[in-house]
């Protein structure tokens, strides 16, 4: 293994936007390849969301369309999802996906889904403050 093999393969900017506190919603998730410079996107849109379930497909979306054992930096202005994925994850999967308030996580399924994603690639970083 050269020390290329640890270089961050992909940069990914996550948008997940939501029109009320539940309602239509949104996301983009645009994939820059660091090394050849090419950039695509993944979006959609849901019924019936939220932003911060919008910011987690966003992500979801990104790693699935990776071949496995990339290494991934993720960009979002989601506390919430850049929280979760370096902080409470951990927490929550060693309390059977219990929050401190000992009431079942929110968005559990998406945590799940992100959790089992990250596994398939070699490194995922989580960086606040980048958006799509």
């Amino acid at each position: 293994m050269t020390d290329d093999d640890h270089t961050t393969t992909y940069y990914v900017a996550l948008y997940g936007r939501c029109q009320g506190n539940t309602g239509p919603g949104f996301f983009t998730a645009t994939i820059h390849d660091t090394r050849t410079k090419e950039e695509w996107s993944v979006s959609g849109n849901v019924e019936d969301t939220t932003a911060n379930r919008m910011e987690q497909v966003a992500a979801l979306r990104a790693l699935e369309t990776l071949e496995p054992g990339q290494s991934v930096t993720m960009g979002s202005g989601s506390e919430y999802l850049i929280k979760g994925m370096r902080d409470w994850l951990p927490g929550w999967k060693a309390k059977g996906w219990r929050g401190a308030n000992r009431k079942q996580v929110l968005n559990a399924d998406l945590w799940r889904d992100l959790d089992e994603a990250v596994e398939r690639q070699v490194e995922v970083r989580w960086e606040i403050g980048k958006r799509g």
